[in-house]
C-alpha cells in the first residue's frame, strides 16, 4: 500500500514536471494524478512498458498528464 503511494506520487510529480504545471494540493496531489493516471491509462492503454508497484508506468504518466491537462482546465474556467 505505502509502496503504491510513493510511486503514484512519483509518477504524478513527473507528469507535473513533464507538463510544467504545479499540481494543486502539493504531494497528496501528486499522489492523486498519479494514482488517477494509472487507472485513466490503464483502461486507455492497457498495460504495457515496465510495472513499478503495481502501476504500468508509460499509461500511467500518460493517464496522469491527460488529469493534470483536464483538471487546469478546469481550475482557469473556474477562476475567470
Amino acid at each position: 500500500m505505502i509502496w503504491s503511494l510513493i510511486v503514484g506520487g512519483l509518477i504524478g510529480w513527473g507528469a507535473g514536471a513533464i507538463l510544467g504545471k504545479d499540481i494543486p494540493g502539493g504531494i497528496i496531489g501528486n499522489i492523486i494524478a498519479g494514482m488517477l493516471g494509472s487507472w485513466v491509462g490503464g483502461y486507455f492503454f492497457k498495460d504495457f512498458g515496465p510495472i513499478i508497484g503495481g502501476y504500468a508506468v508509460i499509461p500511467s504518466l500518460i493517464g496522469a498528464i491527460l488529469i493534470i491537462m483536464i483538471a487546469s482546465f478546469i481550475l482557469k474556467k473556474m477562476n475567470n
